[in-house]
């Protein structure tokens, strides 16, 4: 009971297990007493027991992230329904994880379990990676006595949501990652490069082709202003970043103009849709109230247009308005998505149809990226091929000209 009120230490340790043979790892407790304790336990005889220090460099010092709730979650639930108590699944699933701070983490919140607190209460101790709808979740499932069945919910959840997540992902970073790269390659050649042929054509004493004058041009210009225009946009970039963070008016504008771009802003408006409508659903099925489930459904929504239009839904449904009347008021869900909420309403299956326009989204989604994915490779190699093709050419051009009046 105690020991539950003391923060969990991470120990490397090297034994002897019960077959003679050496082996090592890493153990939470809340000093090395209790650390080689739990060992004994375990039937690992301790030779060497310390006070676990993150490498410099490698995997020690890994972070949580989204996948690892994620799957923890399915964990959670897998062990749950198979009858295992929560203390002993939490305990096992800290015991096997490979990151020391996923290890801590799952050994404190297995500490205020086995001190007599509800899951949802420890878990709301790691804001960072547990949300008020992940925890709100759980202390629903803790009150109506299904935490298996509501944990199954989570995961399905979760694992939506990442899915998503990541084809939203791979349709921003895509071609921004090969527009870099040939931002880069295309600023070594001018620095680099071009300065080579520059001084070539200085001993041929004829006039270049203008093509290649324009190049030698930017060459001299980014070799003169280059670390000025790199210092000024490091410096924009800083101010925007900051200026977006603490600026609420500014993200909302950002979120807006997003929706409006061709084929991305499409993407968003379907993903914000499934974000929702799986949110909603998921909270529907755990039995909370929907104008709760609303207020979790607008956090969810990823997007500032559409957070107030289900914050503007959430009111009027407050106000004895019908879901769908309030979404089609709003004017952000298309008509397909409000029929389908509205025949939901009248047959008393608002839950599965939720369920239904979330898979039908997220498909689209998929679909969406997978097309723009391949509409965008020949284009972006066409763009590398004329920009890094024409630097080359560039280069070449006087000396074919010699060529021909040789």
């Amino acid at each position: 009971m105690a020991t539950s009120s003391k923060s969990l230490i991470v120990f490397a340790w090297d034994g002897v297990n019960r077959n003679g043979q050496s082996i090592k790892g890493e153990i939470s407790a809340t000093n090395i007493s209790e650390a080689k304790n739990l060992l004994r336990r375990q039937g690992i005889s301790a030779t060497k027991v310390k006070k676990f220090s993150k490498p410099l460099f490698g995997r020690g010092a890994e972070k949580i992230n989204a996948a690892d709730i994620c799957m923890i979650s399915r964990q959670i639930a897998t062990m749950l329904a198979a009858g295992v108590s929560l203390i002993q699944t939490i305990d096992m699933i800290a015991q096997g994880h490979s990151k020391a701070s996923m290890r801590k983490m799952l050994g404190e919140i297995a500490g205020e379990v086995k001190s007599g607190n509800p899951l949802s209460s420890a878990l709301r101790k790691h804001p960072l990676y547990f949300d008020d709808l992940y925890c709100d979740l759980v202390e629903t499932g803790e009150q109506s006595g299904a935490l298996e069945t509501i944990y199954d919910r989570i995961a399905t959840y979760k694992e939506k949501s990442e899915a998503l997540k990541s084809k939203i992902k791979k349709a921003m970073f895509y071609p921004i990652a090969v527009l870099v790269v040939a931002f880069i390659v295309t600023t070594i050649l001018l620095l680099f490069v071009v300065p080579q042929f520059e001084e070539i054509f200085s001993s041929f004493g004829a006039e270049l082709p203008v093509f290649t004058q324009m190049v030698i041009g930017m060459s001299r210009f980014l070799q003169d202003y280059g670390v000025f225009i790199a210092a000024g946009i490091g410096a924009a970039g800083f101010l925007f970043l900051r200026q977006y963070k603490s600026s609420k008016k500014l993200r909302d504008s950002l979120d807006a103009k997003l929706l409006k771009m061709p084929i991305i802003g499409e993407i968003l408006k379907k993903a914000a849709i499934a974000r929702f409508t799986r949110t909603l659903a998921t909270t529907f099925a755990a039995g909370v109230p929907l104008i709760s489930a609303l207020q979790s459904a607008a956090g969810a929504s990823g997007n500032a247009v559409f957070r107030d239009a289900i914050l503007f839904i959430r009111k009027e449904v407050a106000g004895g308005t019908q879901m769908n009347t309030a979404m089609r008021a709003t004017a952000v869900f298309p008509d397909m998505v409000v029929q389908m909420i509205a025949i939901g309403e009248e047959s008393g299956a608002v839950e599965d149809m939720l369920s239904k326009i979330a898979t039908i989204y997220e498909r689209e989604v998929d679909d969406m990226v997978d097309g723009l994915t391949a509409l965008l490779e020949p284009l972006i190699m066409a763009v590398l091929g004329v920009v890094i093709g024409g630097l080359i050419v560039a280069m070449y051009l006087p000396i074919f000209e010699m060529g021909n009046v040789v």
